[in-house]
């Protein structure tokens, strides 16, 4: 009888056989690595023996046993030894009284209901660990993690996210900082407010409300608590909180820019050079504030004024887009823009000046300060509705109260005030004499007061006449010297000077003919309509017969009721023709 075998056909056992030699090899070695056998020595020279294992084939011993050092040999060799300090025994010291109270405490039920609350808050179970917290604060009222149980809710609340939870989140933090100003975890409550109004602000061109509380909330932080380890990183995020409000503004003022209304251009552009020096586009700023006063100018040329005061505005409005050009020469030399600037001097024929050595390395560290863009950062400003801070700066100390901003208002007035002063210098003369005042208040008295209306006719002029008999005349909107060429709906004032230096005449009606019909004959008097006779009651009295005669017993009787000509709800109702019968 054929005996049958446990490997299927000989490959395989052959196989099975080198496999279990392997692992017999294997065990070999190990036992020889712990008993500790010692390597023989080789001569030099010489070829070392093969050995050779009960099997006949040939051992492999790869492994090379190191015996332990003692503590003897380490010592005969001139090893140190590392003796500990006073100090680091002390702290060793310190170290083990804090572990082994807090082994003590974690045993404690408060502590433990604390440990479980942040273990649900890291796994994000943020009802379950709130729940927790509660009932600790409601069971152990005099806890010592009563302070850190009720930070961690709004924590949980914070870490939670959303409209809703944020805004609970504010809520705890807030509190927690009115029952707890003076511990350290109050400034970083105060620092949490400010980053929940950082992670819900918006672009530049949306609502910047959330970005002025941030601004509010973090300057707060910087002035309410200086010592705190926060203070950089809140004046980071302040760095970047203000790069967005001064984005808006820029952007506003460019758009005003584009429609030629260069006052409230002005207006916002020096409201940005004001409240938000370090702005990563500073230079930009600069030249088109400068390019705004000389649309002025250009605008000033393009008038027909007399020539002393022309020249006394180009002046004005000349100076000072030279003034905004030179200072981007000046304080940001490595500005990317620079260029511009200085070909813009140079196009009014001024000098262009050169940045002292402080002044470059301060532009040159505020510009190296700031971060580049990476793909990363491009995907974020692309894809996700967050505000670019990427640019902006890294040092310097931001701004914790704001200047006074400059209104279009504001900056209207001043170029009316410029325009008069230019026309009319002797307006600008400090006080007269007593007597001259007194002189000419007399002379005022003793002229005759005119009661014609007012009438836009007398314009001083350069030479500071009274009434030169200039007209004005009114300028469309949409002419090369409007200040509104863009919209059209404008409307400018144009100055001729008239030949005719004598006293204009006095018109009501400024020249305009009066409105009256053709026919001037007067109207008859309206006649007075005829009064109306008296209502007269044509019928007598006592002729009328009663509707209802009483009758003999004296009670009051009801009419009698017809059933062809009436129909009632307590009678029987009318059937067949005699429903639709009106007869």
């Amino acid at each position: 009888m054929r005996k049958r075998s446990f490997f299927p056909n000989l490959k395989s056992g052959a196989l099975a056989g080198l496999a279990v030699a392997a692992l017999l090899l294997a065990t070999t070695g190990v036992y020889g690595q712990q008993t500790g056998a010692p390597t023989p020595t080789v001569p030099a020279g010489t070829t070392p023996a093969v050995a050779v294992g009960p099997d006949g084939l040939p051992v492999q011993s790869d492994l090379v046993l190191v015996a332990p050092t003692s503590a003897k040999d380490k010592k005969k060799k001139g090893e140190a030894k590392v003796v500990q300090s006073k100090d680091t025994k002390k702290s060793l010291g310190r170290e083990k009284k804090i572990l082994k109270a807090a082994d003590a405490d974690s045993k404690l039920p408060d502590r433990q209901l604390y440990d479980k609350a942040l273990e649900a808050t890291r796994k994000g179970h943020f009802d379950v660990a709130r729940l927790d917290l509660q009932t600790m604060l409601n069971t152990y009222p005099d806890s010592q993690y009563q302070m850190r149980a009720k930070l961690a809710i709004a924590d949980s609340w914070y870490k939670e996210g959303g409209t809703a939870a944020l805004a609970q989140a504010e809520s705890e933090y807030a509190d927690f900082r009115v029952f707890f100003p003076n511990v350290p975890e109050a400034a970083e409550a105060q620092m949490r407010i400010g980053d929940i109004y950082f992670r819900q602000m918006d672009k530049p061109d949306r609502d910047y409300a959330k970005a002025v509380h941030a601004q509010e909330e973090y300057r707060r932080m910087l002035t309410d608590y200086p010592e705190s380890t926060l203070v950089p990183q809140a004046r980071q995020r302040l760095r970047e909180v203000q790069e967005v409000l001064a984005s808006r503004e820029a952007d506003i003022a460019s758009f005003y820019a584009t429609h030629s209304n260069w006052a409230a251009t002005i207006a916002r552009y020096q409201t940005v050079v004001d409240t938000y020096p370090q702005y990563s586009h500073m230079d930009d700023v600069l030249v088109g504030l400068g390019d705004a006063y000389g649309a002025e100018a250009r605008f000033v040329r393009s008038q027909r004024f007399p020539e002393a005061a022309k020249a006394r505005l180009e002046q004005i409005y000349d100076g000072q887009a030279a003034a905004a050009y030179t200072k981007v020469v000046l304080e940001h030399s490595a500005a990317p823009h620079v260029e511009d600037a200085r070909d813009r001097l140079a196009a009014m024929n001024l000098p262009i000046p050169t940045p002292s050595a402080e002044q470059a390395a301060a532009s040159a560290a505020l510009e190296n300060s700031r971060a580049s863009y990476s793909l990363a950062s491009r995907a974020k400003v692309l894809f996700l509705s967050r505000p670019d801070t990427v640019q902006a700066a890294r040092i310097g100390e931001p701004p914790l109260v704001d200047a006074k901003p400059t209104l279009a208002p504001a900056v209207v007035k001043q170029i009316v005030g410029d325009f008069t002063t230019s026309m009319n210098p002797g307006a600008a003369v400090g006080a007269k004499p007593a007597a001259t005042a007194t002189a000419e208040a007399a002379t005022a008295a003793e002229a005759p007061v005119s009661t014609a209306p007012l009438a836009l006719q007398d314009v001083p002029t350069a030479e500071g006449g009274a009434s030169t008999g200039a007209v004005m005349t009114a300028v469309p909107g949409n002419s090369p010297g409007s200040s509104r060429g863009a919209s059209g709906n404008s409307m400018g004032v144009e100055i001729l000077p008239s030949a005719n230096t004598s006293a204009p005449v006095v018109d009501p009606n400024g020249g305009l003919p009066v409105a009256r019909p053709t026919n001037n004959t007067p109207m008859a008097p309206i006649e007075k309509a005829v009064q109306a006779p008296d209502a007269v009651n044509g019928v007598p009295a006592g002729t009328q017969a009663p509707a209802q005669a009483p009758r003999a017993d004296g009670r009051k009787s009801k009419p009698e009721f017809d059933k062809s000509d009436e129909s009632s709800s307590k009678k029987k109702k009318k059937k067949g023709l005699a429903k639709v019968n009106p007869f």
